[in-house]
């Protein structure tokens, strides 16, 4: 899932990349690469609060719900054994208004240390950290 927040650049959102048909050629492309079967749903939301109210909450529910961001957070668990919902902010990371709202719907902020990485490289820190 794509969401829009404050730090996400506006142009962003008029990339070609987001097209659906560029989406799932991408996707496809990684399937290929892994050697799996099963293609990821994608799901953009240009609008971060409603999502966050009015969505989110019904997406967590269920699910251990974590949002990664550099901070006095308890560090990232491991190994966790359940589902997880869990959110990654842009580069640049959320703004404190946001961590909040998503801590109101349900994701405990969480944090890998005092390094601030890349989106991609804290994808997958927090997802082998988890699993």
């Amino acid at each position: 899932m794509l969401v829009n927040s404050y730090r996400v650049e506006k142009s962003f959102w008029q990339t070609p990349f987001l097209a659906p048909e560029a989406i799932r050629e991408n996707l496809v492309l990684g399937l290929e690469q892994a050697r799996d079967t099963v293609l990821p749903e994608v799901i953009i939301e240009k609008r971060f609060k409603p999502f966050v109210e009015d969505r989110l909450p019904a997406l967590v529910e269920g699910t251990q719900g974590l949002v990664g961001h550099p901070g006095p957070y308890p560090a990232c668990p491991r190994g966790v054994e359940g589902p997880v919902t869990l959110a990654i902010g842009p580069e640049g990371g959320w703004i404190p208004y946001e961590v909040d709202l998503l801590a109101k719907a349900g994701l405990a902020p969480v944090q890998l240390g005092g390094r601030i990485l890349r989106v991609e490289t804290a994808v997958t820190a927090l997802v082998s950290r988890l699993f």
